[in-house]
Order: C-alpha cells, then structure tokens, then sequence
C-alpha cells in the first residue's frame, strides 16, 4: 500500500475525531434508506448496527494513519456481524447494501472535510476506501451463506429429526407438533424407487443429487412444510393439515410425473391418512406395508392406497395357518417358468392373454401352466377357491418369506 500523503491523512484526521457523530449520522440517517431499515428496533439501530459502523471507521482511519494495509484479523468483527444477521434472518442483499452506503457516507464526510488543495488527498482515500472493499463485502457475504447454510443444514436435520420421532412413535412436544403442523393431522407417503428401471445403483454422490431432486419436486408440489425422510432408494414423506383444515387426501396429479423425471425411474407411491399427530406413526406403518404389497403382488410402479390392495393386506396377516398356506407353492417355486407365469397372472387379475402378452407366450402356454400349477397345489388355479388359494399362499410367501 502506498504511504498517504499528509494531505490525505489531514483529511483522514479531521474525520476521525468525528467517529461517533459520523456513526450515529450513518446509522440513523443514511441507512433509513435501506428497505425495512425503519422495522428495526431502536436499540440494535442504536446500540448494535452504530457499535459495527464506529468499528469500521475506526479501522479505516487506522489503516490511513498508520499506512499499511489491513489485517485479515481486523474484519473478523464483521465475520461476527454477518452470521448474525444470517441468524436473525437479514437478507443478503441488505446486509451489502448496508456496507456500501455506509462506505458511501464515509466518502461524503471526506469530501466535506477536505480542504481547497487537498483534491489529491481525497483521490489516494477515495483509492484506499475502495480498495478495502473487496475483502470485506468477499469476506461479510461469504460468512453470511456459510451461516445461512449451516442454518439450514440445522433446520432440515431437526425436521428430519420431528419426522423420524413422529413415524416411530416417540413422544414429542407439542410445540413441536403446532410448528410442524402435525397437530391437526397429515397426509402420510412411504416412496420407494425402481432403481433396477434406471439402469445400475447411482453413486453415492448421484444418490444424493438424486435425493435433493425428490426433496424439490416434493417442496414444489407440497410446500416447504412437507417433512421428508429420503433414504437409499425410497423413504417417507409427512404433508401437514392446512391451517384450519384437515389432513389433505390425495396426492397432486403431476407428483408421480415430476418425480419420475427427477429420478430417472419408475417411482411408487403408497398413501395413508393421520388424523392427528398420534396417527402418523400407525399412517407410515400402513403405508409401507401397502407399498410392500402392492410390490410384491405385482402391482406395477404408482400411486398405492389400502383399498388397492384390501383383500391381499387382509391375507398377508399372520395365524396359526400361514406355513402350511405358504408351503403350498414350495413345488411351484422350484419351477422358475411356473412361478413367472403365476406371479404375471395374479397381477393381471386372473386375464390369461394379458398374461400371455406381458410373458410373450401363446396363450395356450400360459393355460398349461395354469394346469400343472393346479396339479402341484391340488387345486385348479382358474377356479374361485384355486384362486383365491394361490393368492393367499403367494402373498404370504412373498409378504413372509420367514414363514415360509
């Protein structure tokens, strides 16, 4: 930095003994200019912003007295200022504006200290003034998006945190419960993605590109107040009542769409209803086993409720008959082109040339097929009871693979 000539340090001096006026002057008079400056409180206008604005000017005519440039440790002040003002929610944008018009303040003071001869002066403090900019408002908007960042960070993880607690079943604050919006209950998603339709498992870092897609396209379709559990290929979501109302029912027509794009993958999605914030848990339960069976019965990638899947549901419970139902099939799964064949049948309730389109056989195949799984199991599979058999006896192999 070059040394100041006496002129610009006469100027810098006369200014300097002015330090409180000229900080009170900048931050009751020249920041009124800001947008909601005049909201604030009269004590952070008075007390906290003057305190920061006396600091910079004191730093500036130090640095002009003293000849040197400043010292990185010097700003750490403003460091604070700025996480501060993240904290409380400033915008960004007023924050720098509030450096700059206090840089410009600055300079009009210097202006009207100068004397007549002293315009060379001026010039090397106008230099000096603007050169120390760019470290700080780098400095002041670098600290704000790190605080800001680390902020949200906090915030998604505490909501994460409220959901985890809500689908688990743990006892939770009703504060809690009111700042979520739970309390009057939510609309309950288990999500699961058909990683295998998009090719080969993404990387950990495309997982959690993926993952940040999800969480727009339910923010977009839902509102920032959807909580959201996203883990691996699949987790849950909890759409809170509107304020005043219940628990909205359905999903939005474009959800499934959009979320198909933002994976690159078929998406399933099962719903369930809470009608209050105890209920989440019992709602997430019921809507992971629907999607589990609708999976499972071969129901294809969309949007799953427990009507879809009532009887299978109801047979998938557990009694003292299930290994002996499960075991049924155990010929039939022995007999890769059998089970195929039975599993394609079943999701395409009981249509033979569905079937037979879906499998690429004559639909005369899929009949002798039908038959020998009729011999193996005892039962014919086209009739009622045959069905209504094999329907019982694959969803608990498949629903309760440890039963079988």
């Amino acid at each position: 930095m070059p040394v100041l000539s006496p002129a610009a340090q006469a100027i810098a001096a006369r200014c300097e003994s002015r330090v409180n006026e000229l900080a009170r002057r900048i931050s009751r008079g020249a920041f009124n200019s800001l947008p909601a400056y005049g909201d604030l409180p009269d004590d952070m206008k008075d007390v906290e912003i003057a305190a920061t604005v006396r600091h910079g000017l004191r730093l500036f005519f130090t640095v002009a007295r003293e000849g040197r440039p400043g010292d990185v440790r010097e700003i750490d002040f403003f460091r604070e200022r700025a996480a501060r003002r993240a904290e409380e929610g400033w915008p960004l944008h007023l924050l720098l504006r509030s450096h700059l018009v206090a840089q410009h303040a600055l300079w009009q003071a210097l202006c009207e200290a100068a004397l007549p001869g002293e315009e060379q002066g001026l010039l090397q403090l106008a230099d000096l003034l603007l050169g120390s900019q760019q470290g700080l408002i780098g400095t002041v908007a670098e600290t704000y998006l790190d605080e800001q960042a680390a902020l949200a960070a906090e915030s998604r993880e505490r909501r994460r945190a409220l959901l985890r607690a809500l689908l688990a079943g743990f006892p939770v604050l009703p504060a809690r419960l009111e700042e979520a919006g739970v309390n009057r209950g939510a609309l309950v998603l288990a999500l699961d993605i058909d990683a295998g339709a998009g090719g080969a498992a993404p990387s950990p870092i495309a997982a959690r590109r993926r993952r940040r897609r999800v969480q727009a396209v339910l923010e977009r379709s839902f509102g920032s107040d959807a909580l959201a559990v996203l883990e691996g290929d699949g987790g849950h979501v909890v759409v809170p009542a509107g304020a005043g109302g219940g628990p909205p029912s359905e999903v939005p027509a474009e959800l499934l769409p959009r979320l198909r794009r933002a994976c690159g993958a078929e998406v399933s999605l099962a719903v369930a209803v809470a009608e209050d914030a105890a209920g989440v848990a019992r709602a997430g339960r019921t809507a992971t086993e629907v999607l589990r069976i609708a999976r499972a019965s071969g129901r294809g990638p969309g949007v799953h409720r427990l009507g879809d899947v009532l009887l299978e549901y109801h047979l998938s419970r557990s009694d003292e008959s299930t290994p002996a139902l499960a075991a049924l099939l155990d010929p039939v799964y022995d007999r890769p082109e059998l089970l195929e064949t039975l599993r394609t049948y079943l999701g395409q309730q009981q249509d033979r040339r569905g079937t037979a389109r879906l499998l690429g056989l004559h639909p005369n195949t899929v009949d002798n097929r039908l038959a020998r799984i009729g011999e193996l199991i005892g039962s014919e599979v086209t009739s009622p009871r045959g069905f209504a058999l094999v329907l019982t006896a694959f969803t608990l192999r498949e629903l309760r693979p440890e039963e079988s």
